[in-house]
């Protein structure tokens, strides 16, 4: 390439100092050395070409192996990401299909929690009305004893004493007073029974009320996950 512009060089200068041609633009060049270095020109140019074509089809090479390369890093990238994808997808489906499962279960351990309770607490509060009927019903009853002895035992004595009527007066007295006594304690049981029972049952319903929030809390836990689509575990704490 080098031999082509020097003989490019020597050509310009042979016609810059060519002599002219008077009354026109041209000018009087020798011939055989202007053929010389055209043929110079001519003879270099080829080899010069052959050269820029093997660098031209070097450069497509290495611009098609880089395409190449760059299509199958294209190509690994897409599958790993959907591979990650597909993972992260699955995972996250797992994750979720847990905390159903985690929150199913705590809802049916709360539920069986709350119908043994309210079983407990009805038997318990049975137990309780029947103990305190049952005392009630022994009060009465002895009650309607000691009133049915102290009758028998003040008719014995006004049979015995026919014409003292204080003393009648006061077995009557003794018996009403006897029986009024029964019947007091026996309302006075009841009210306790009720009293106790009221305050079970004020606790039992306190419980049953915990046991609805955390079912609640559980459900709402549940649906954060459910929404964000996200793999972080379910928190069931409280």
């Amino acid at each position: 390439m080098y031999r082509v512009f020097e003989a490019l060089d020597e050509l310009v200068t042979i016609v810059e100092e060519a002599r002219g041609v008077p009354m026109t633009s041209g000018c009087v060049v020798p011939r055989g050395d202007v053929l010389e270095l055209l043929d110079d020109v001519r003879d270099a140019i080829p080899a010069e070409l052959d050269d820029a074509q093997d660098v031209l089809d070097h450069r497509d090479e290495v611009v098609g192996k880089a395409k190449h390369e760059a299509e199958a890093g294209v190509s690994k990238a897409r599958a790993d990401a959907e591979r990650i994808l597909a993972e992260a997808q699955a995972e996250a489906e797992a994750m979720l299909s847990d905390a159903r499962a985690r929150a199913e279960r705590m809802i049916a351990e709360a539920e069986d929690q709350a119908e043994r309770t309210v079983a407990a607490g009805r038997q318990e509060y049975d137990d309780l009305v029947g103990r305190a009927h049952s005392e009630a019903e022994r009060m009465i009853q002895a009650g309607r004893a000691n009133y049915e002895r102290a009758t028998e035992d003040g008719r014995a004595e006004q049979a015995r004493l026919v014409n003292e009527q204080e003393v009648v007066r006061a077995a009557h007295a003794e018996s009403a007073r006897v029986l009024d006594a029964a019947q007091s304690e026996a309302i006075r049981l009841r009210s306790e029974c009720d009293a106790y029972v009221d305050s079970k049952l004020a606790d039992f319903e306190d419980l049953l009320a915990h046991t609805l929030r955390s079912v609640g809390k559980g459900r709402s836990h549940l649906r954060g996950p459910a929404v964000a689509g996200a793999a972080a575990p379910f928190d069931y704490g409280s």
